[in-house]
């Protein structure tokens, strides 16, 4: 499922079920006697459960009652299901909304108790306030998909790309001095970030947990536009289409008009449906000889603030994070695992695309999942189409972005 997609519009759900939580967030819930354990997970991580819950349910006299629901489905029931009974003890979410759905109270605060199997950025993905609110399950971030038809190997360098550009064999028809050798969707912000990290740019200072640090508009963020913009003067019109610029972007590369794009994993198996003969790589050094330091995400396992089933539900997610279930993980879903021992495992397995994720996983830097990064995706967006747009300089959009972004968390966060 591509999250991605959804991300503006769910971010600051959880912050709409405060008033609700509060109270619970709190109130010391007793013990339950049920000897039932429910398991929220969406379709493509049923059989996975299913395929390792016996143990479980033999090892700590319990049953695991396994829901199929849509993970954003489940966040969003959770203010009104949870209070009433009806929300699963366990389920996912995306890292970027754990800090908020359990700074609000409705997720619980967890133990990492194989903390030593875990990365410092999986682990700061699942932190908020020096509270764990979740066990990384899975690790996500882009990469460079190329079409092995078009040119043989991999580019390394944004040089390399721009110099597809060149090659009239990319022109767009239609539009003279255009051409699709390589495409970005960088008026999501999303996709734009490791472009402007990668020129020191960043979102909220303090490694994303200072919400009164925004370095969206420094001097290297500035630079990271300007040279975004050289690429707009290069690409389509469509490319500026802030609705469609990413099925632009599909429909050039599955047509074998585009040797190279930046996507994630999840879509790996669109490509494949279509038929396209691609390849995964980390994606290329920046103009100025940094890397593409990509937003790191993925999902974590979280318990419902609600379970009456917390010391069981505490041992489950120290379970389905183990290195020997996080490797039956990986071979049942190909999704990349938190655990760095069994993402060891599953890179070993020769996986291009698993290759690629993990390098690049590397480099990227943990999405702020404090709550005002939701207030941080529309005014960023917009700074990047007004500079792609050339209705704005690179530093009057930054300035303009900043301030929103600012100003909005001061109202709306106010102590």
């Amino acid at each position: 499922m591509n999250w991605k997609k959804l991300t503006v519009g769910t971010l600051s759900l959880a912050s709409v079920a405060t008033l609700a939580a509060c109270g619970n967030s709190s109130d010391k819930k007793a013990e339950s006697d049920s000897k039932t354990l429910t398991v929220s997970v969406d379709k493509g991580y049923v059989d996975y459960i299913k395929s390792i819950k016996g143990k479980f349910e033999k090892d700590n006299g319990v049953t695991i009652k396994v829901k199929e629901e849509g993970m954003i489905d489940t966040l969003d029931k959770l203010p009104t299901d949870g209070p009433t009974g009806g929300a699963p003890d366990i389920f996912v979410a995306p890292y970027d909304r754990v800090g908020g759905l359990g700074s609000d109270g409705q997720i619980a605060e967890v133990s990492l108790n194989n903390k030593d199997q875990f990365d410092k950025t999986t682990q700061s993905l699942v932190t908020l306030n020096g509270k764990v609110y979740g066990a990384p399950a899975v690790i996500e971030t882009l990469v460079l998909y190329y079409n092995k038809d078009l040119i043989k190997e991999a580019p390394k360098t944004f040089a390399e790309l721009e110099a597809l550009q060149k090659d009239s064999k990319y022109a767009f028809a239609g539009e003279d001095g255009k051409a699709t050798g390589f495409l970005a969707n960088w008026t999501n912000f999303y996709y734009a970030y490791g472009l402007l990290a990668g020129y020191d740019g960043y979102v909220f200072g303090k490694d994303g947990t200072d919400p009164k640090d925004i370095g969206l508009g420094n001097e290297g963020a500035v630079k990271g536009l300007e040279y975004a913009k050289t690429w707009y003067d290069m690409w389509p019109q469509g490319m500026q289409d802030t609705t469609k610029a990413g099925d632009f972007i599909n429909e050039q590369f599955t047509k074998g008009k585009t040797a190279a794009i930046i996507d994630g994993p999840w879509a790996a198996s669109a490509l494949k449906e279509a038929g396209v003969n691609y390849g995964v790589a980390t994606i290329p050094t920046l103009a100025n000889g940094g890397k593409y330091k990509a937003f790191g995400g993925g999902k974590a396992w979280v318990v419902s603030n609600y379970s009456k089933n917390m010391k069981v539900a505490q041992k489950f997610l120290d379970y389905v994070t183990s290195e020997d279930n996080q490797k039956a993980f990986y071979d049942n879903t190909q999704e990349i695992p938190a655990n760095t021992l069994a993402r060891t495992y599953a890179s070993e397995k020769g996986n291009e695309l698993t290759s690629a994720v993990i390098a690049q996983f590397a480099d990227a830097q943990p999405m702020p999942n404090i709550p005002e990064m939701a207030e941080v995706w529309n005014p960023a967006a917009t700074m990047f189409f007004d500079v792609a747009s050339g209705k704005k300089a690179a530093k009057d959009a930054a300035k303009e972005a900043t301030k929103t972004i600012k100003e909005t968390i001061e109202q709306k966060y106010a102590q």
